[in-house]
């Protein structure tokens, strides 16, 4: 199984910006999440063409299973 954060930020011109990230672990917490959002609001290292991220709007984990099949 694939666990994918899908992380959605406030911008300082007032749209909405979302970020993905793979490969998270299955049990990441609301807390957690929140902290990573947090440190990438305060620390300012990701630019978008919507401004800068200066608040958090929402986050959701989704989990793929991929089923593999040989087939000869």
């Amino acid at each position: 199984m694939e666990f994918t954060l899908s992380m959605t930020f406030l911008t300082s011109t007032g749209a909405k910006s979302s970020m993905t990230v793979s490969g998270v672990k299955p049990d990441i917490t609301k807390e957690e999440i929140a902290t990573l959002m947090d440190t990438i609001i305060e620390n300012n290292i990701f630019q978008t063409k919507s401004g800068d991220f200066t608040g958090k709007s929402g986050a959701n984990v989704t989990e793929r299973k991929f089923t593999k099949y040989e087939l000869a």
